[in-house]
C-alpha cells in the first residue's frame, strides 16, 4: 500500500537536504528576511541623516567663524567699515541658519525684537550714507541669532546640554559687544569700551564654537545606542505584560511561521489516519 504513505519531503535541487518547510512558512520567512533587511536599510538611512545634520551645523558653525575673522581685519581701518559690516552680516545668517527655527519660543522672539527696536531708534539718529541701511539690517539678523541661540537651550523642559547654554550666553555676549560698538560710535562715549568690546566678542566666539562638541557627541551617542535587531531578537524582545503587547507578539514573523509549521504537522497526521482508516 504504497498509495498509502505519506508524501516524502522534496529534496532542493542542486543540494543533499531535504525541503520539509511547507510553502506558507517558507513565504513568511521570507517576508521576515525582508523586514530585517527594511529596517536594517532604516537604520542606515537615519544614521546618514544624523551625520549629514552634525556636520551641517559645523560647517556653518565654522564659516561663521570664518566671515568673522574678515570682519575683524576689515574694521581694522575705518575705510572699510562697511564692508567688515557686511562679512560681520553674513556671519550671522550662516549662525542663525545652524541653531535652526526650532523651538519657536515666541517669547524670546518678543524681547529681542523689542530690544533690536529700541536700538535702532537710539543709533538711526547718528548714522549716515550706507551706515543708515546697513545698520538695521545687521541689528535685525544680530538680535534674531540671539532668539535662536538662546530658543535652542530650552531650561524650562530639561532639555538643555551644557554646550547649548555656552551657545546661549555667547549669542548674548556678540548682541553685547556689536551694542557697544555701536552706541560708542553713533551715539555717546562709552568708558573702556575697547578692553569690554574685545573680551565680550571672544567670549561669544568661544561659546558659540563650543556648541558643535555638543553635537558632535549626540551623534557618537546614538551611533553607540542603535544596533540593528535581528528578526528573532526583535521576537524575543517584545514584552508580554499587556494584552496590546502579546496580541503583537502573537502576530511577530517567528510565531506565525511556527503556528503555520504546526499546523501543516497536524494537517498532514489528519490525513493519514483518516486514510488508514477507509482502507
Amino acid at each position: 500500500m504504497s498509495h498509502l504513505r505519506a508524501r516524502s519531503p522534496r529534496k532542493r535541487p542542486g543540494t543533499g537536504h531535504k525541503d520539509t518547510s511547507s510553502g506558507p512558512s517558507r513565504v513568511l520567512s521570507v517576508s521576515g528576511g525582508q523586514a530585517v533587511d527594511r529596517q536594517n536599510t532604516a537604520v542606515a538611512l537615519l544614521d546618514r541623516l544624523d551625520s549629514a545634520h552634525v556636520y551641517t551645523y559645523s560647517r556653518r558653525i565654522l564659516l561663521g567663524l570664518i566671515f568673522s575673522v574678515v570682519g575683524d581685519a576689515l574694521l581694522i581701518w575705518e575705510d572699510f567699515f562697511v564692508h567688515g559690516l557686511g562679512a560681520f552680516l553674513v556671519a550671522q545668517i550662516f549662525y542663525i541658519s545652524a541653531f535652526g527655527f526650532r523651538p519657536f519660543n515666541i517669547y524670546v522672539a518678543t524681547v529681542c525684537y523689542s530690544l533690536m527696536a529700541l536700538g535702532i531708534y537710539l543709533l538711526m539718529p547718528g548714522t549716515y550714507g550706507a551706515i543708515s541701511f546697513g545698520m538695521p539690517v545687521y541689528t535685525c539678523l544680530l538680535l534674531t541669532m540671539v532668539w535662536r541661540a538662546v530658543a535652542r537651550v530650552q531650561l524650562f523642559e530639561e532639555l538643555w546640554t551644557w554646550t547649548k547654554l555656552c551657545s546661549c550666553v555667547g549669542g548674548i555676549l556678540f548682541a553685547v559687544s556689536d551694542s557697544l560698538i555701536g552706541f560708542n560710535s553713533f551715539y555717546c562715549h562709552v568708558p573702556h569700551s575697547q578692553a569690554i568690546i574685545m573680551i565680550t566678542y571672544y567670549a561669544a566666539q568661544l561659546g558659540i564654537s563650543l556648541s558643535v562638541v555638543d553635537s558632535k557627541a549626540s551623534y557618537l551617542d546614538s551611533l553607540r545606542d542603535v544596533k540593528p535587531q535581528t528578526d528573532m531578537q526583535r521576537c524575543c524582545s517584545q514584552p508580554v505584560s499587556d494584552s496590546e503587547d502579546e496580541l503583537r507578539q502573537d502576530r511577530s514573523p517567528c510565531n506565525i511561521r511556527a503556528s503555520f509549521t504546526d499546523n501543516n504537522s497536524t494537517l498532514i497526521q489528519r490525513k493519514i489516519v483518516s486514510m488508514n482508516s477507509t482502507h
